[in-house]
C-alpha cells in the first residue's frame, strides 16, 4: 500500500474524536456508570476516538474497563488501553512496568477503532521531576507529583489505506509538556504516513504548532466543560505524512454530561 500524500489523498470520509473522561465522573453528582459513558461516546459517531484519564479496575469507577464500555458504545473492532500507572492518580501509585499487566487498579489512556490494526507502538513520556501546584476542585490547590505519560500509536488498515493515529495526556508542567510533545512527534514519525495526533496536550494552540509544526484541524474551546474557555485538546495532521486528509466539514465540543474536559471531534470529507 502507498504511504504519504497519495494514500492520503484517498481518504473520504473519517470521523476522528478525542476524549479526556476524567474517569467517566459526572460533574453534577460525582458518580461513574457505564450507560453515562457510553452514551457520551456513542453520540460521538467517531471513527478513531482517542481516550485520555481512562481507569481500569479502579474502585472510584466501579471497576469498570472504560476502554471496553466505549468500544461497544462506538460498534468498534479494535481498541487499546496503555496504562500510565498502577495505582490512584493523587493518591497512592508508582509508574507502570511491563510485568504489571495483572495489578490493579490502572490508570492511562487508550484508543478505540472502527478500522483494524497491523501494528501498535508504545511510547514512554517521562513525568516531570519535581512537584508542581494543581488545582483539585475536591482539595483546592495541592502540591502534586507529576504522573508519567505515553503515547498511545496504532497503524490502522482502512479500505482507502494506511493511517497512523496516535493519542497521549502530556504533563501539566508548563515547559515539561513541550518536552514531552517533542518526543512524540519523534516517535510517531517512525511510523507511516499520513500521520495524526489526538490528545489532551495541556496546552493552547500556539504553543502545539510552534513546536510540532503540525496542523491543528479545529480550534475550539473545550475547557473547563461548564464554561469552555480554553483549548487544552486537539487533533493534529503532520504535513510531512503528505497533505490531502480533505477538507474539515465539521467541528464539533457536544455536551457528554460526564468529565471536566468537552469531547472535540472532527468529520473529514473529500467530497
Amino acid at each position: 500500500m502507498n504511504t504519504g500524500a497519495s494514500s492520503l489523498a484517498r481518504f473520504v470520509h473519517v470521523r476522528l474524536a478525542t476524549f479526556n473522561l476524567l474517569h467517566g465522573r459526572s460533574l453534577s453528582d460525582g458518580t461513574v456508570h457505564a450507560e453515562r459513558v457510553a452514551a457520551a461516546v456513542a453520540q460521538l459517531d467517531a471513527d478513531v476516538l482517542g481516550l485520555q484519564e481512562v481507569d481500569k479496575a479502579q474502585p472510584r469507577s466501579g471497576l469498570l474497563d472504560l476502554t471496553a464500555v466505549a468500544a461497544e458504545a462506538m460498534g468498534a473492532t479494535v481498541h487499546r488501553f496503555a496504562a500510565a500507572v498502577v495505582g490512584t492518580p493523587g493518591e497512592t501509585w508508582q509508574p507502570w512496568r511491563s510485568d504489571d499487566d495483572n495489578i490493579h487498579p490502572l490508570y492511562g489512556i487508550a484508543l478505540v477503532s472502527r478500522y483494524p490494526v497491523t501494528r501498535w507502538q508504545i511510547t514512554a513520556l517521562p513525568g516531570a521531576p519535581i512537584r508542581s501546584p494543581l488545582y483539585d476542585p475536591d482539595n483546592g490547590l495541592r502540591l502534586l507529583k507529576d504522573e508519567p505519560r505515553v503515547l498511545l500509536a496504532a497503524v490502522l488498515d482502512t479500505p482507502h489505506g494506511p493511517l497512523t493515529v496516535a493519542t497521549t495526556h502530556l504533563s501539566f508542567v508548563p515547559g515539561w509538556n513541550l518536552r514531552q510533545l517533542r518526543h512524540a512527534v519523534r516517535a510517531l514519525r517512525t511510523l507511516p504516513g499520513p500521520r495524526v495526533l489526538l490528545g489532551d496536550l495541556n496546552m493552547p494552540v500556539r504553543p502545539v504548532r510552534a513546536v510540532t509544526g503540525w496542523r491543528p484541524l479545529a480550534r475550539a474551546a473545550t475547557f473547563p466543560s461548564f464554561s469552555p474557555r480554553a483549548q487544552l485538546d486537539h487533533i493534529l495532521a503532520d504535513p510531512r505524512g503528505g497533505d490531502g486528509l480533505g477538507r474539515v466539514v465539521q467541528v464539533a465540543t457536544p455536551r457528554a454530561g460526564i468529565s471536566d474536559h468537552l469531547p472535540l471531534v472532527v468529520h473529514l470529507d473529500r467530497a
